[in-house]
């Protein structure tokens, strides 16, 4: 394959387009039909429809591999599919520069009443190739996507994993000038997601045109030039993935945060109560990797016999991440309540508190409260670490790399 460069030459021009959807669009009785055709173009939307996407404006270079990023409902899929022409613009225009492959819906172009074979020729034919180049590629498609025992199975009993492994393996022979991939890291196991970091980097190598959808932002900031962050409908930032990754991880962890917030603020089912408290004294429940965490732990005046207090903190995962008491220390709890200072150096993610109530020994338990507030850990957007712990470290011989 000749290597491809990057050019100032668009593959892909959006200008101004804006998307819009009415639920109840055929629905209409005659008379609002016709006198319709007698209002402005902008009073012909109903006021039950809205708008997936407004006055949107970018370019995508040749050879270049853009992102898409926003939360769920910001627009992202209804854009891929109106640059695939699956959707019209309601304003504005598309124009791509040469042949476009999309690899946007699971089970687009595909029988389920087909066996895997049969979907092989057809889908191949769908994308231009020949029965004879097809057949030539045949056994690599179905090595990638590891179905050599089911290709004569009628599709319509894969898994989805299987569909999307099958269809990945078909869409990444065609030739194409643009390909548009939507979340397939999103599906598969992790051998296949490998594999299809493997493509992504061979797109890289060879400057393939990609715009790819994703809510991943370590495989964005891998293998993206450039992005855009949508958020209801509009873009909000354009410019280098870094930049890009960094806001769409704030305003996730902000809408995160404010979520557990409200969880956090309704009523424990438990004695004990537990109070956040960040490194500048405010009761929080979004915190920074490495950032001090104050928990107030407090019971009821009635429960005189409290002796000991334990606090623990667990990934949502499962994983048991840390755990202490006071027991052996003599703590004084004549208030009904003590402080738990601790730094948090683990890894960025959402975390629960579990905490107990216990007399003289580990044993002697009073009561205990399972599943209590989640907590949430930001990372610097501009971090290397990795793992679910921060540990103190220096590379001897180099250049501080603690970032």
């Amino acid at each position: 394959m000749t290597k491809k460069t990057t050019s100032n030459e668009a593959a892909v021009t959006v200008n101004g387009v804006a998307k819009y959807f009415n639920p109840s669009k055929g629905q209409r009785s005659i008379k609002n039909a016709f006198t319709s055709m007698f209002r402005k173009r902008k009073d012909s939307f109903m006021k039950d429809g809205y708008w997936a996407l407004k006055d949107v404006n970018f370019e995508v270079k040749k050879g270049e591999f853009f992102g898409i990023v926003g939360r769920n409902g910001s627009g992202k899929s209804t854009l891929l599919k109106m640059i695939a022409g699956v959707y019209l613009p309601s304003k504005g225009g598309i124009r791509v520069n040469g042949k476009l492959v999309p690899f946007i819906e699971l089970g687009v172009g595909f029988n389920p009443e087909l066996t895997g074979r049969d979907n092989v020729f057809l889908n191949g034919a769908l994308l231009g190739f020949s029965r004879k180049e097809t057949a030539a590629m045949y056994d690599e498609i179905v090595s990638f996507a590891e179905l050599e025992e089911h290709m004569d199975v009628k599709l319509k009993n894969f898994s989805s994993g299987m569909q999307v492994r099958l269809a990945f393996s078909i869409a990444i022979r065609a030739k194409s000038d643009v390909l548009l991939i939507d979340e397939v890291l999103a599906v598969g196991d992790e051998a296949f997601q490998q594999k299809c970091i493997d493509v992504f980097e061979k797109y890289k190598r060879e400057k393939q045109t990609v715009i790819l959808v994703t809510h991943d932002m370590q495989t964005m900031r891998k293998f993206c030039d450039r992005a855009i962050l949508l958020e209801d409908g509009l873009i909000t930032l354009e410019g280098e993935s870094n930049k890009v990754a960094a806001a769409y991880s704030k305003l996730n962890n902000q809408l995160i945060a404010k979520d557990l917030e409200e969880k956090n603020s309704s009523p424990q089912e438990s004695s004990i109560k537990l109070e956040m408290y960040n490194s500048t004294g405010a009761l929080s429940s979004s915190f920074k990797v490495n950032e001090q965490m104050t928990v107030k732990i407090s019971w009821p005046k009635s429960m005189k016999n409290v002796k000991n207090v334990g606090l623990a903190i667990i990934k949502n995962s499962g994983e048991f991440m840390f755990g202490s008491n006071t027991i052996g220390t003599n703590p004084v709890l004549s208030n009904n309540n003590i402080e738990h200072k601790l730094e948090l150096n683990l890894g960025p993610g959402k975390y629960y508190l579990m905490a107990g109530l216990f007399g003289d020994t580990a044993r002697d338990i009073i009561t205990f409260l399972e599943r209590g507030p989640q907590v949430i850990l930001v990372d610097d957007p501009n971090s290397k670490l990795d793992g679910m712990v921060r540990l103190n470290y220096k590379w001897l011989g180099v250049d501080d790399g603690k970032k």
